[in-house]
């Protein structure tokens, strides 16, 4: 019996052994995988990449700089999940925040970091070369700050018509910003909630919550909606279970505008 048991594990032990390293990595982050992984990966049938950009800029005395950072990688690791062909390149964590040398908008507050359109285009155009040279056939390009969503969707554009003779595709994912931002207004208005909330209020905050409230929120610092703390909004309406619902819409408008784009809608 005993014999046979040594039989049954050293068997397991050396297929394991022998299975190709693809088999054995289960990471949809580029940034975790060997590059003749990534090459098996897309052979196997990983035709998407997935871009998302981030930012650090300013949330008010009560959140970290890098909230758009943190939802960026939830949402990316998520979505590929549920498009099961996607591997994600690591989250661009800088945007278009305002002026640095005027500071303006978010750089009036120490931390947050900026970039001019012009570079923050170059970035994202350059990543998303990177994706197509490896041989995705599909490039996704979305982001969780309003800042340079314009910049993406002309940036997706052009490549997309360079790309096209290669037959690979680069998509703007705008759905998982707009959308998702207009849908869950509506759930706070069937709750009675009509404010404004614009940055670091109640769905930024509540994303947060969600996501690992005891790191990233100080909760004895919310405050009210003001220019002078960078909050506009009202984040002490926020909760985790508030987040688990925005950032479930920023994933289903994202894996749903993706799938309608491949099947030509």
């Amino acid at each position: 019996m005993k014999t046979l048991q040594w039989m049954v594990v050293a068997s397991a032990i050396f297929l394991a052994a022998a299975l190709p390293a693809t088999a054995q990595t289960r990471s949809v982050w580029i940034d975790d995988l060997t590059w003749p992984e990534v090459r098996d990966a897309i052979a196997a049938g990983k035709s998407t990449a997935i871009i998302f950009v981030g930012s650090s800029e300013q949330n008010g005395p009560h959140m970290a700089i890098g909230k758009h950072n943190f939802i960026a990688r939830y949402c990316a690791e998520q979505i590929a999940a549920k498009l099961g062909d996607a591997l994600v390149y690591p989250v661009i964590p800088f945007a278009i925040t305002g002026d640095a040398t005027a500071r303006t908008a978010h750089m009036r507050f120490p931390g947050s970091v900026t970039l001019q359109s012009d570079v923050f285009s170059g970035v994202v155009r350059n990543v998303a070369q990177s994706a197509l040279a490896a041989g995705f056939k599909l490039v996704a390009l979305m982001g969780d700050h309003g800042g340079g969503q314009e910049e993406m969707a002309r940036v997706a554009q052009a490549l997309s018509a360079l790309a096209k003779g290669s037959g690979a595709r680069v998509l703007y994912v705008g759905d998982l910003y707009t959308r998702a931002d207009k849908q869950f207004d509506e759930v706070l208005a069937k709750r009675g909630i009509t404010s404004k909330e614009l940055h670091a209020g109640i769905s930024d905050t509540s994303a947060v919550m969600f996501l690992d409230a005891e790191k990233w929120i100080r909760k004895d610092q919310i405050a009210a909606a003001s220019e002078q703390t960078g909050v506009q909004g009202t984040p002490a309406l926020a909760s985790a279970e508030l987040g688990k619902i925005y950032l479930d819409l920023k994933i289903e408008n994202a894996v749903d505008q993706i799938r309608a784009f491949r099947a030509g809608k």
